[in-house]
């Protein structure tokens, strides 16, 4: 293309210069320097064009290439996940006795919980849940600011993997998953919170892992229970991983079977050799918890059974609290995608060893509208009865959410 170029240039001007008079020797001289002249400039014009074009190409693949690698790098937000849950409740309780002051009529925030995950290898991850309880905490505040999960997880196998931190136990059905959107219920039930109970935490290490498809094992060891002066209900030993003793410490196994779908069965021990933490006379303790979790199309049932055997010593604190035992039963049917009724027998005695009659039995009946699969509306009513005549009947109305 530069020679037709040149070529043609040159055929002009001597097209032009024929056709004009004949020019001297000289004239000749100085129009064939003029056009080298002009030849010369539109050959450094031309190599100028192929250096720019050249430095275009280069720049642009330099961009393109620069934006590939940048939408192939994962970003660090993309590793990094947040979630959440919470539910408000609303109760309206009477006691059986009509004791003054002793009914329950309030309004509380029960739980605002935020999750923080980050995945920083296909192998390694981190999860932490921060939860504040009853909307206000401080000095003389009803609520909590607790830090309920914050480990690390390690897959070191296909199949097996490891936790190290602050984690909650694998024990019975509502302990490790218990948004609100997922069980029936406005509150918890009473046998998995004032026995097992959750919701429990602890610090240590746990390894999880695949025996077979769809059977695996859970065990961990852990800090444990405290049993302060005075105290006998395994709730009151929760210490939250807040400077927990830790004299002696805990350990949890669970085996789950999973292998029909719809069907969960599983079963935990723990065993504690100390819940006084070297502080007195020592008081040993086992858990054993077994459920049942089983769904077929809109039916659902759920039952489960707990139950504490304590060193005999703790019936100097109080009699009968050798053993501490609890069960339900949970019925429950989805009509449709948006309700779901159910129904609820659950029975709970933290001083079972006695000889008299100590257990508290509750029923409740209600319903779960789901207005997304993630957000519930949620009523029942409750009949507790108490040997002592100090149950609560009443309505129970919630809200809850998890993202």
């Amino acid at each position: 293309m530069k020679k037709q170029l040149l070529a043609a240039i040159i055929g002009l001007n001597i097209t032009a210069v024929a056709q004009a008079a004949t020019p001297s020797l000289e004239e000749m001289w100085q129009l064939i320097q003029q056009q080298q002249g002009e030849i010369a400039t539109l050959k450094e014009q031309l190599r100028n064009n192929d250096a720019r074009i050249q430095e275009t190409e280069v720049i642009a693949e330099a961009t393109i290439s620069a934006v590939e690698q940048i939408s192939m790098a994962p970003s660090a937000s993309a590793k990094t996940t947040f979630g959440g849950y919470g539910e408000l409740h609303y109760n309206s309780l009477d006691r059986d006795d009509s004791a003054a002051g002793k009914d329950k009529d309030a309004m509380d925030f029960h739980r605002f919980v935020m999750f923080t995950g980050h995945q920083f290898s296909d192998d390694i991850r981190f999860f932490s849940e921060l939860e504040v309880e009853h909307s206000i905490a401080g000095e003389s505040k009803p609520g909590e600011v607790e830090l309920e999960q914050a480990y690390i997880e390690w897959d070191y196998s296909a199949q097996h993997s490891l936790k190290a931190g602050l984690f909650l136990l694998p024990i019975g059905i509502i302990n490790e998953t218990h948004e609100p959107n997922t069980f029936y219920g406005t509150e918890r039930n009473n046998v998995e919170k004032n026995i097992v109970p959750a919701t429990w935490w602890e610090g240590g290490a746990l390894l999880h892992g695949e025996i077979s498809e769809g059977f695996s094992y859970d065990v961990a060891v852990h800090s444990g229970l405290f049993l302060d002066a005075g105290e006998y209900k395994p709730r009151d030993g929760r210490q939250k991983v807040g400077k927990a003793k830790a004299d002696d410490m805990a350990f949890t196994g669970r085996l789950k079977y999973t292998a029909i779908p719809g069907l969960e069965i599983a079963a935990s021990v723990q065993v504690q050799q100390d819940l006084h933490q070297g502080e007195g006379e020592a008081i040993g303790g086992t858990l054993f918890e077994t459920h049942v979790a089983w769904q077929r199309d809109d039916f659902q049932l759920r039952a489960l059974y707990a139950e504490w055997d304590f060193d005999s010593a703790i019936n100097n604190v109080v009699a009968g609290a050798d053993e501490q035992t609890g069960f339900y039963i949970e019925p429950s049917y989805r009509i449709g995608d948006k309700v779901g009724v159910f129904a609820r027998y659950s029975e709970y005695d933290n001083l079972a060893g006695s000889a008299t009659d100590t257990a508290v039995e509750q029923f409740d009946i209600g319903l779960n509208y789901w207005l997304h699969p993630n957000v519930v509306f949620k009523m029942d009513y409750q009949n507790q009865d108490t040997p002592s005549d100090t149950g609560y009947d009443g309505i129970n109305i919630g809200v809850g959410y998890s993202f």
